[in-house]
């Protein structure tokens, strides 16, 4: 996945409001942007670091910048992490396009955020691929970003409470159970991750739908992504711990 633009280089001064964070440019202009991720961020949000800006080409745009990337150390050595929770599903997107994705290769259609399940008052959740053939089940996807990592080389998820991503979860176990394929695909926007485990002392509630969810037959896929100033791509398979 290329960004939208070249990106700019920028000192991070604060984060706040978690949609919002200034910054000072180069020049020394102060600007606020716009930070596409609602979680906590732990260890990704310190007044003086690193980061990296697009620039949307709409000018009716009321904050231009996006905030994409920040140069922090996870205990490994400086590397950049991604921290748009927007990009992730663009980035499986293209993979299975280009059936890089073994694990879920040689299905017929893709589709994209398609309704499934039974919500409170009628309302249905949206899946966000299914993935179908004539000669086999319907495989159904859901992807959640990674960028907790409290011990080098170990990402974590998540990193806030989650009610939505339990109930996720639930959905999946109940698709499963009706013999479909059910897959909680999890997106590590850390290039020196090489596992991944629950956060559960952040979100227990979390760690319990995942258990009920991997008993009922879940499967849980976690890769990491190789990150430099031009693109984000989606690299190799990484464990999924208890």
């Amino acid at each position: 996945m290329k960004f939208v633009s070249d990106l700019v280089p920028a000192t991070l001064l604060r984060r706040y409001k978690r949609f919002l964070a200034d910054v000072e440019l180069a020049d020394g202009n102060v600007v606020t942007v716009h930070v596409a991720n609602p979680g906590a961020m732990t260890g990704l949000q310190t007044a003086g670091a690193q980061v990296w800006l697009s620039r949307s080409p709409s000018v009716t745009r009321k904050l231009p910048y996006s905030w994409e990337l920040i140069e922090t150390d996870f205990g490994a050595g400086p590397e950049l992490a991604g921290v748009n929770t927007m990009h992730p599903n663009a980035i499986v997107a293209e993979a299975l396009a280009a059936q890089a994705i073994p694990e879920l290769g040689g299905y017929a259609r893709i589709r994209r955020e398609v309704k499934y399940g039974q919500g409170p008052n009628g309302g249905r959740s949206r899946i966000d691929f299914l993935l179908e053939s004539p000669d086999r089940p319907a495989c159904y996807v859901e992807v959640k970003n990674v960028h907790l990592m409290r011990q080098p080389g170990l990402a974590e998820f998540p990193d806030s409470v989650t009610a939505r991503g339990a109930k996720h979860l639930d959905e999946l176990a109940a698709v499963a159970a009706a013999g479909q394929r059910a897959v909680m695909f999890f997106v590590i926007q850390i290039g020196s991750a090489n596992a991944l485990t629950l956060a559960r002392d952040i979100d227990p509630t979390y760690g319990r739908a995942f258990d009920r969810s991997r008993a009922a037959g879940v499967e849980a896929i976690a890769r990491v992504c190789r990150l430099d100033h031009g693109q984000i791509v989606l690299g190799g398979p990484v464990p999924v711990l208890p």
